[in-house]
């Protein structure tokens, strides 16, 4: 109980920690942005069969060589199949040619500038709407500006910290992210949801009390999440490396979930409790 007396009673402080943090990922994102996926900016994957053992800086180097120094990533190589992106037109017949002996083509697969730029756009429908649909369900469940903003802003914390995260890390933006992102979305709310109703709507016990078992219904929520994806994360990247949007889900989704714990247990907990305390 000396913890918990200890957190509630210096909870005001708290509050600034995601706020900081939040402001941090805001300006990451100003100056780095975010790297758009070739499924968003357009571009080639193509998956080639390797004839002889060749690294991923000699694949690369031959690859763009032969396609006018066009932008190549090698995004994996297992079991002698090579994962490839390359930004820009690419010509299979002119690829082919280029590979040579070092691998044949099995899979290829073309996003045009315009595709790409009708699904960038829809991305940001995807998320705009989903955030204002999000707030308004919020408004209507709880009907009172305060702990619904508090809500709010903590999906809004998660989102920009998430985002903040893969400007850092260089997880680029793609169909996949934008998925997570929208599953950070409804996570986010769920745990600000249970804080806001156990605090609110509940009569026994005192404000702390409510607050204590809501923290300790949600670290159990959040620890069973993390987990799952920090697993799904080292299983991929360890065994099944080509399956790399799951991996681009997984780290989406742990950066996200810590900055929840962050968003919501110290800044919507911090604001509800200033609030009761003044309506008192």
């Amino acid at each position: 109980m000396a913890f918990q007396d200890r957190f509630f009673k210096s909870y005001k402080p708290l509050i600034a920690i995601p706020v900081i943090i939040t402001l941090i990922a805001l300006v990451l994102l100003a100056t780095n942005g975010l790297t758009q996926g070739i499924d968003l900016k357009g571009g080639s994957t193509v998956v080639i069969q390797l004839q002889k053992n060749t690294s991923s800086s000699e694949l690369q180097t031959t690859i763009s060589n032969g396609l006018n120094n066009n932008q190549v990533e090698i995004t994996s190589i297992s079991n002698n199949q090579a994962h490839v992106e390359i930004t820009g037109q690419a010509d299979v017949v002119k690829l082919t040619n280029t590979l040579g002996g070092v691998g044949t083509i099995i899979s290829f697969q073309s996003v045009g500038a315009l595709l790409s730029s009708r699904a960038l756009t829809q991305v940001y429908y995807a998320i705009g709407f989903a955030f204002l649909f999000m707030a308004i369900t919020v408004f209507i469940v709880f009907r009172n500006f305060v702990p619904s903003m508090a809500v709010i802003l903590a999906a809004l914390s998660d989102i920009i910290i998430a985002m903040g995260g893969m400007s850092l890390f260089g997880i680029p933006l793609s169909v996949a992210s934008v998925g997570a992102i929208l599953m950070l979305i409804g996570y986010s709310v769920d745990t600000d949801i249970l804080l806001t109703t156990r605090v609110l709507k509940r009569r026994e016990g005192t404000i702390n009390e409510r607050a204590w078992d809501a923290m300790k219904t949600g670290f159990t929520m959040a620890a069973a999440a993390i987990g799952s994806m920090v697993t799904l994360y080292l299983v991929v990247v360890l065994f099944i490396p080509y399956a790399q949007t799951l991996s681009l889900i997984a780290s989406v989704l742990i950066i996200g979930l810590v900055a929840d714990v962050l968003a919501t247990w110290l800044m919507n907990l911090g604001i509800l409790r200033w609030y009761m305390e003044a309506r008192r």
